[in-house]
């Protein structure tokens, strides 16, 4: 298996009246294409802060990150996000949907900014909202679909793309126990699709279903698990 993600050394200080506070202290981290794996820690671990620099939205103040063959800590913010918006798909908390535009116009959004032109880019949001069971919901806009289904709009938009990765953050923390069950199955299809799937969750069964966890505690990652009995 080939690495998609190695970061080697990572460190991330903040800076509070020229005083440096350390948040994550030399992360060693491999992940292999194709993985499932789960972040976790409690607040203040620094997961939130890691999962920043995996999606290439922050820079490390050391060490170094290959991602998919890419050197991208010592990238500029306008090479971060063109390595961003090829390599990553991002599935928020908070959905983040425009609700003015309907599923479809929503899922095409990334394709916008990547210069596709209109004709393929409905074509590719309504392969996506085929891939999450939605669409028949591909001309509703937002207020119009339940809060499962519009994760389920927000995830076809992070696949649109076709990227190498899939990081969720927190992506059930707004759902209801029988709607998290539904869009943690739909991550579970993604991987088996072929997707690397990198979960960050302070919720022990929705870590549950990825096959590693990683926890993270000041800073420094804990433990290293695989899951053996993944749902």
């Amino acid at each position: 298996m080939s690495s998609v993600i190695q970061l080697r050394g990572i460190e991330k200080s903040y800076y509070m009246a020229s005083q440096a506070i350390p948040v994550l202290k030399g992360i060693d981290l491999d992940i292999q294409r194709n993985e499932y794996v789960a972040l976790m820690g409690p607040s203040g671990s620094g997961k939130s802060t890691l999962m920043n620099i995996l999606g290439c939205l922050d820079s490390p103040t050391g060490g170094t990150y290959n991602l998919n063959g890419h050197d991208v800590s010592q990238m500029t913010d306008d090479e971060l996000a063109g390595i961003r918006n090829i390599e990553i798909g991002f599935v928020f908390q908070q959905f983040n949907l425009l609700p003015r535009l309907s599923a479809a116009e929503n899922v095409a959004l990334p394709l916008v900014y990547a210069g596709i032109p209109k004709k393929e880019r409905l074509e590719r949001a309504m392969l996506a909202l085929e891939k999450v069971g939605l669409a028949d919901r591909s001309h509703h806009k937002s207020n119009e679909l339940s809060g499962g289904q519009i994760q389920r709009v927000a995830i076809a938009r992070a696949l649109v793309n076709n990227p190498s990765i899939l990081l969720a953050d927190e992506p059930t923390g707004n759902l209801d126990s029988k709607t998290s069950v539904e869009v943690m199955e739909l991550f579970g299809k993604i991987h088996a699709g072929g997707n690397t799937v990198i979960l960050v969750t302070h919720e022990e069964d929705i870590a549950q279903y990825a096959h590693r966890v990683v926890r993270l505690r000041d800073g420094n990652i804990e433990t290293d698990t695989l899951n053996k009995v993944h749902k």
